[in-house]
């Protein structure tokens, strides 16, 4: 099995980081510093179909915490604390629940233990309308994603990850074909009767919907232990809008 792609930075007790759908390690790049600065060994992880991770046609909760086992074992992890964001999220729980005795603690970042019917379908629609083929740089494969996405935020996390393939080829680091066709599986809950008795804070950004106050109950059917707080003057990308606050509330977390 191929093992997933990381950049490792920092001394001290193993701390995972997945990002969310369309997204890859690099997102997290400041906040990891920041964790490695306080004592973490911290690993900024691609998940498989996005980064420099490799691509698969299959692709499930399931296989992603799968992936995070075999990735463990690759670097010799007896045991780690694991941040996930959205659809890092939900790997994050899949795996506390699949592999207790592999986890210290996990950090849930604006996503809850239910199905979230596919939402991303404008984002999908504009990326697959982009011809690469003919574009010769960024400002163009964003003139054209503007047509279908106008916040300019949004374009901007997803063309980060636009690279050259070879010399005049434009190519996205995520597997667009298989995503595009995997919706259903990001919406995705964890199994039913899964459980993790093990610490957990969920961190929800104020002007998010994706954590609703009636969650709750479900969250702590799942993780009895969990805590709920809020990240101020955020939407989803609580950890990008309000960075200061999110490195404070994981930390006292993490430190905990």
């Amino acid at each position: 099995m191929t093992t997933l792609h990381s950049k490792i930075i920092g001394k001290g007790s193993p701390l995972l980081i997945l990002h969310g759908f369309l997204g890859m390690s690099d997102n997290w790049k400041t906040l990891g510093g920041q964790y490695a600065e306080a004592g973490f060994e911290v690993h900024l992880i691609d998940q498989r179909n996005h980064g420099k991770s490799f691509w698969s046609d299959d692709f499930d909760y399931d296989l992603l915490a799968e992936d995070l086992k075999a990735y463990m074992e690759a670097h010799h992890l007896d045991r780690a604390a694991i941040i996930g964001h959205s659809m890092g999220g939900k790997t994050a729980m899949q795996f506390a629940c699949s592999y207790p005795e592999l986890t210290d603690r996990i950090l849930i970042a604006d996503i809850a233990p239910k199905f979230y019917p596919p939402h991303h379908q404008a984002i999908i629609d504009g990326l697959n309308a982009l011809r690469l083929e003919t574009m010769t740089s960024r400002n163009e494969a964003d003139a054209a994603l503007g047509q279908y996405i106008t916040d300019f935020g949004t374009r901007q996390f997803l063309l980060k990850n636009l690279y050259w393939v070879e010399k005049g080829q434009l190519g996205f680091r995520f597997n667009l074909k298989v995503l595009s066709q995997k919706m259903n599986e990001i919406g995705e809950n964890i199994n039913p009767t899964d459980m993790y008795n093990g610490p957990t804070l969920f961190l929800r950004g104020d002007k998010s919907e994706y954590i609703m106050p009636n969650d709750l109950t479900e969250i702590k059917k799942h993780f009895p232990q969990a805590e709920l707080q809020t990240i101020d003057r955020a939407g989803h990308w609580l950890h990008a809008e309000n960075p200061t606050q999110f490195f404070e509330k994981s930390l006292a977390f993490l430190k905990g």
